[in-house]
Parts: structure tokens; sequence; C-alpha cells
């Protein structure tokens, strides 16, 4: 037995280290079938594709990202599928990354973390995918016209100064959904989205309408001479100009000359403070107030003497004609049988299809006040005409103090009469005397939706009734004023 123990031991010593290697070589072919496939723990574009071939973790990729989209548009479900809209992956290239993430660590070294099992590195390849904006953009405009409720814009009531209250709606933000949707695509998972949805106010008409609205309110009244009617909005700078006679359109190209009456001390005041700075001595503060609020004539002409005794009205049109206000002007004073100091041909006094009978020392047109008064307005907020035209001559203080001025003029119709009481209204009127053959009345009016200057001159050949005259004014004034501020709109709640 002693013979025979080493023997023994040898081959019992061969057989462990056979076992062995047979043990070793059967893991190394477990471990190379095993690092045939994508390595443990890798993601691929978010999903779990470790131990899988190519060919099926291509497919569970395909499976995971051509789930519909759960869109919500309040209690409708729509189910959005990603080739509607283009949506492709690049699966070559996230397989490329994934053959390099187990092909790229030493053999031997991956084996020696199998045999001891070491866990495997995470890895993660990011997604790599595209789809199309148009056809994503044409999708939602799609959801948003079977879904939306659209807002009813305000609409005027015809032959009134009126308007009928639109009515608010909801509609898909589609900028925002087209992001929210854009992140939903890149997740394998959890694909359901709420549809921001967005209230949206109804519009205001535009100026057309307005304009086809004061013609309608025009014949309406049964006015059958010349009107004409100037509006801006002092927001966006936009303006309209209506211009009626004898129930049909006029051309206001070039503007119908007016007798300016009154309304040109607007431009009095204006040149007055060109030349003299504030704050004014009392005399001058006086006679301003007396000729905006008391429409007095002998301070209008007493405060164009102050600017020159004898030449004062033809620096009063000076002043005007640099802001190119072409077809106002004021040639002489206005006390009876004041000299006539300069005969003006204006592109508004000469048009061959309409005479107004303009007074020869006084005249201007609707759109020449307007813009006067949007002058005003813009350089008493610190820019516009006035400040370029006369820099240093004119500041912003004194245009402020010509605002509040015109607003102390109270008269209680016309403009007046056409807003709610309490509205302040800073204008100039105007009207010729036995006959009353022209009503006008230029101002700034301050709303709350915003404010805007109406410039409104009417005329007739014949003499005409103050009453439904005064009227006409007011009721266009309404009609501005509440194209500017219509009524209060319902709300509505998201189709369901």
């Amino acid at each position: 037995m002693r013979k025979n123990g080493p023997d023994l031991l040898r081959w019992i010593s061969v057989g462990l280290l056979l076992a062995a290697l047979a043990l070793v070589f059967f893991e190394l072919v477990t471990f190379s079938r095993q690092r045939a496939n994508l390595p443990r723990g890798l993601t691929i574009a978010g999903v779990q594709v470790g131990g899988l071939d190519q060919t099926t973790a291509s497919e569970r990729l395909l499976q995971a990202y051509s789930t519909p989209v759960e869109l919500h548009y309040g209690d409708q479900v729509i189910l959005l599928v990603p080739a509607a809209i283009g949506f492709r992956l690049d699966t070559e290239a996230m397989m490329a990354a994934a053959e390099l993430a187990r092909t790229g660590d030493d053999f031997w070294a991956d084996f020696g973390n199998y045999l001891w099992n070491r866990p495997a590195t995470a890895q993660a390849i990011p997604l790599r995918s595209e789809y199309s904006p148009a056809q994503l953009d044409a999708a939602l405009r799609d959801i948003g016209a079977r879904y939306d409720n659209p807002p009813m814009p305000v609409l005027p009531i015809p032959g009134s100064p009126n308007f009928q209250p639109g009515r608010a709606g909801s509609v898909l933000d589609i900028a925002r959904a087209s992001e929210l949707i854009g992140e939903v695509l890149t997740k394998p998972s959890n694909r359901r989205l709420n549809l921001p949805v967005v209230a949206s106010q109804p519009g205001r008409p535009g100026l057309p309408t307005l304009a086809t609205l004061l013609k309608q309110n025009i014949d309406v009244a049964g006015f059958d001479g010349l009107a004409v009617v100037y509006v801006a909005d002092l927001r966006t700078g936009d303006e309209i100009e209506v211009g009626r006679y004898q129930n049909a359109d006029i051309s206001l190209k070039p503007d119908i000359a007016f007798t300016a009456a009154s309304t040109i001390k607007i431009g009095i005041m204006t040149a007055f403070y060109r030349y003299f700075d504030g704050p004014l001595d009392p005399e001058a503060d006086r006679w301003l107030t007396q000729m905006i609020t008391l429409s007095g004539n002998d301070p209008a002409d007493w405060l164009m003497q102050r600017i020159d005794r004898t030449l004062g009205p033809i620096k009063v049109t000076d002043t005007l004609k640099s802001l190119g206000l072409d077809s106002s002007f004021i040639a002489g004073y206005f006390h009876l049988g004041s000299e006539l100091l300069r005969d003006y041909q204006t592109p508004g006094n000469s048009r061959p299809d309409i005479n107004t009978g303009p007074d020869r020392y006084n005249q201007t047109t609707a759109s020449d006040m307007g813009m006067l008064l949007t002058d005003v307005y813009q350089c008493a907020n610190g820019g516009g005409t006035l400040l370029a035209a006369f820099p240093g001559q004119l500041k912003q203080a004194e245009c402020q103090h010509m605002l509040e001025l015109l607003s102390q003029n109270k008269i209680g119709v016309l403009i007046e009469a056409g807003v709610p009481d309490g509205t302040r209204v800073a204008h100039k009127h105007g009207w010729t005397d036995s006959p009353l053959t022209q009503v006008s009345d230029a101002g700034i009016v301050f709303s709350p939706a915003g404010d805007f200057v109406v410039s409104i001159f009417l005329w007739n050949s014949h003499e005409m009734i103050w009453e439904p005259s005064s009227k006409l004014v007011a009721e266009l004034a309404r009609a501005v004023y509440n194209y500017f501020n219509p009524p209060a709109s319902p709300n509505i709640a998201p189709k369901s």
C-alpha cells in the first residue's frame, strides 16, 4: 500500500486538474456565448437590453418607441402614432454604439469579472431619433380644429353705435404642445400628456369695421350733408378717416377743408407754447384758459399778438405747416374788420368736386385737427412730432398743461355726450352761427381700454338744426368709444 499511495494521489491530482480545466473551459464557452450578446446592465434610449442579441434589442426598442402617445384634450383622448409625424429611430447608430460597448473592454478582464461574479458596469446609450415638426404641427392643428372652442368676436350692431359682446373661448396652445410632445417622444414609457389649453379672448373688429358702422350711423340719422370722421388709436398709431356726402362715400385724398372756427385755437395754444416757455405769466395763463375753456376770441387775439403784434396768425400758421398740417391756417385776427394777412391755397380748399365755403381767415380739416391732437398727446408722454420739430422750444410739461386745459373744456354735448359720465375728454369744439352750417369737435378720449383721438366735422349747404346735428356727433363719438371699449364677454369652458 505504501508503494501505490503516491500513484493514487497523483491520479487524484491529475483528475482534479482536468476537472478544473474542464470547468474553466465550460465557463469560457458560456462566457463567450454571453459576450456575443449585449453587455449586462446596458440600456439603449432608456430601454433595458442587457444580455439580448442585437436583433432582439432592436425589436424591443421599436416596440417601446412605436407605442402611441396618449394625448388628453379635456375629456377627449387622442392617440398619436409616432409614425404619423415622421418619428424614426436611428437604430443603426445606436446599435453601432452598443457593439462598441460590447467589444470595447479586454476579453480576459471581462472573463475574470465573469468568473468572480463581479457586477457589470452599467452603460447607457442615449436616444437618437428624429421627427417632422411640420407633420406634428399639422397634426396639432387638426386636433385644434376638432376640439377647440374658438372665441366669438365682438360685432357691431348695424345702424346703432353699439357692439354686441363677443364670447371667450379656449384653444390648444400649439407651440407649447409641440414642445411637450417632443419631450414625450423621447420616453420609452409613460407616454401620456395633458395638452395645454389656453383661454382665448374675443378679438376686437378691425378699424374698417368701425368705418362701416360710422357710415351706417350717419345714414340712419338721415344726415344728407358732409360728414368727416377721423379716428386714431393712440396705442398703435392706427388710424381711419370716413367721408360721407349725401349718403355716399367721398374721397378724402386730399382731406376736405372746413371753417376751423374755434378748433383752430388748439393750434394757437401749441404755437404760443412754441414761442413762450412755461410756466407762463398769470396774464398769459389766464388768456389761454379763457381761450380754451370759454372759447374766447379776444384772448386768442391777445395771445397771437404776444407772438407777433402784426403777424401773429401767420406765425401760428407757420407752426402748423412745420408739423405737416398743410390744410390748416389762420390768416387774420378774430376781431371784426381785421385784415386778411395772407390768402392761403391748400390741398383741402383746392378740390374741384366739393366746396364747404370755408372761411378765408380760418380753415382746417378733420384729419389735421386729429393729427395735431395726436402730436400734443405724444409730446405729453415724452415723444412724437412736436418735440422733434421744435427741439428746445416745446417741452413735455407744456404739452401736459395743454391737455389739462383741453380737459377743462366742459360743454356736455358733442363728443362729451357720447362717452360715459366721468370720462376725461381733452377737446375743442367749434361751429358757425347764423346760419348753422357746420358743427365740429376734435378731442382725445381717455378710456379704460385705451386712449384715442376722434375728430368729427359736419357741414351742410343749408342751415342745420342744432339738436339732431349735435346728437349725430355724440352718436358717432359713442360708436368710437364702444369700439375701443367693447362690452364684457362671457367665458366658456373647454369642450368636453
